[in-house]
């Protein structure tokens, strides 16, 4: 029996699943025409997220079937991937090209900068860029390294490169300021801003609409609402802007934020005028901020506009709609999408999964939630740790620790060789409940399950004196346990152990 339908059989009885046949497999019936095409590279690498896999035995495995790979190929998928912040299997299409020493252009090695910054941290990013020959340290990989530390809201590092770009002529350009104008932002000092934005100027500088939306969100973040419309009026006189549907968006969320729904909508319906048909985008930020005003009828035009303009949607453009319902609490329209996508997918994605999932036991829906969390697993073959998640969540909000703690070793069980970790979330759910619980006795068996996975131990440990402390015991025996377990001990945790394991 499924876990999932053992823990809820404790509240409800499940129906079972109906046997569904199996689709074909390619070598059981007659290749379909398209099948002596060239399968492009992407669809192979993109359903790795959600099934799992490795990036380099893919494209190995593409080599020997006799295909051949381009490097524009490999660098519009690395792009591609970007795009949709699957930054580590991104990372490893540009490594794979590096073993194989096919050359890089300066554009190459500044996306490679900025997927190992994203993946392996603005150090490693930093020795990478430190590597290069001087021929490729030049106004694009500097740039990327200055968004790179502006990312991580390096405000030293970030002005010491700027200035250092400043003397090789590299910083009078429109992405150096807006990259300095987004740290700004970052480091809540929005009123740093329009100095920039003066500066720009002075050096003759002309703004794009990218320097607009950072203006306009300077204000909007000082709650300066005609400030954010006195940048709009000029961006509106200013000739040398073109209609770009990114800034009626941005506009869009700012007036969403303030509560200005009127104001949100009129900017969105501006939005529509001036987007392209053939770019899904678009739709994306209207769906999203047509929910942010609660306008129910605009999101559904707007998805129906949208399959219209695309015959197939994306996994992507299907998670969006779901989000957006969630968010306005249609189960019900929530729950028709979900089916329809889930009827016609070609890569099954567990991220819709978990909406729908949770969708459902929000609305108490408990046996839908764990249909849904079955046929998952089925579908995709995979754990669906992220489905397992939100159970926990959901009975340890309804103080049903027992059966958060059935889920949490469900997982476990099927995260052998997975590499899986709770999310923190996660963990402070259950120290929460523990705390305020005083249940010694729960917070021992979460430690007992969580005592030999790796990354999460010390953790485990962690939410076990925690929960002596909240409850007033001591234990000192907890002492000899952490050492026969292995637990490596950090401040935190040694502070810990001296107040509860006091002989």
């Amino acid at each position: 029996m499924n876990p999932s339908r053992r823990i809820a059989s404790g509240l409800t009885h499940l129906r079972r699943l109906s046997a569904a046949a199996e689709a074909p497999k390619p070598a059981a019936a007659p290749p379909p025409p398209e099948a002596a095409r060239p399968v492009r590279i992407y669809r192979r690498l993109s359903p790795l997220a959600g099934f799992g896999g490795s990036v380099p035995k893919t494209l190995n495995e593409y080599i020997m079937e006799g295909r051949k790979l381009s490097k524009l190929d490999l660098v519009r998928c690395a792009k591609e991937l970007r795009k949709y912040r699957r930054y580590e299997h991104a990372l490893e299409v540009m490594q794979w090209m590096e073993k194989r020493n096919i050359n890089f252009a300066y554009a190459d090695h500044a996306l490679n900068l900025d997927l190992i910054s994203k993946v392996e941290g603005v150090d490693a990013a930093e020795n990478y860029f430190n590597s290069l020959p001087e021929s490729a340290k030049n106004l694009v990989t500097y740039g990327t390294l200055l968004n790179c530390y502006c990312k991580e809201a390096n405000e030293d590092k970030a002005l010491a490169l700027f200035n250092k770009m400043d003397e090789l002529n590299f910083s009078s350009t429109r992405l150096a300021f807006g990259n300095l104008m987004t740290l700004y932002l970052r480091l809540g000092k929005p009123e740093m801003v329009p100095s920039l934005v003066a500066k720009m100027k002075e050096r003759k500088i002309p703004l794009d609409s990218y320097a607009y939306v950072l203006w306009m969100q300077s204000y909007a973040s000082l709650d300066d609402i005609e400030g954010v419309e006195m940048v709009w009026q000029e961006r509106l006189n200013d000739s040398s802007q073109c209609d770009d549907w990114t800034v009626y968006s941005n506009l869009a969320a700012i007036y969403v934020k303030a509560g200005l729904f009127e104001k949100a909508e009129s900017a969105l319906r501006n939005l529509e005028t001036f987007m392209k048909p053939q770019n899904r985008e678009p739709y994306h930020f209207l769906i999203s901020l047509y929910a942010g005003t609660s306008n129910l009828k605009e999101v559904n035009r707007v998805w129906e506009s949208l399959k219209v303009a695309f015959k197939s949607p994306t996994n992507f453009s299907y998670l969006v709609m779901l989000q957006a319902l969630h968010r306005l609490k249609d189960v019900e329209g929530l729950l028709k999408c979900f089916k329809e996508w889930e009827s016609g997918c070609c890569s099954y994605d567990e991220r819709l999964a978990k909406v729908a999932v949770s969708a459902c036991l929000e609305h108490d829906m408990l046996e839908e939630a764990s249909r849904l969390f079955d046929e998952a697993i089925r579908r995709s073959n995979r754990p669906f740790f992220k489905g397992g998640e939100v159970f926990m969540l959901y009975f340890l909000k309804k103080g049903e620790v027992d059966l958060a703690m059935e889920h949490l070793a469900a997982v476990i069980a099927r995260a052998e060789g997975e590499g899986w970790r709770p999310d923190a979330v996660i963990t402070d759910a259950f120290l929460k409940h523990f705390e305020e619980t005083k249940d010694t006795d729960s917070a021992e068996k979460f430690y007992e399950l969580l005592k030999n996975e790796e990354g999460v131990k010390v953790i485990a440990s962690k939410v076990l004196l925690k929960t002596y402390i909240a409850a007033g015991r001591t234990a000192p025996e907890i002492r000899e346990m952490l050492e026969r377990d292995d637990i490596t001990m950090d401040d935190e945790l040694y502070n810990l152990c001296e107040k509860v394991c006091a002989s």
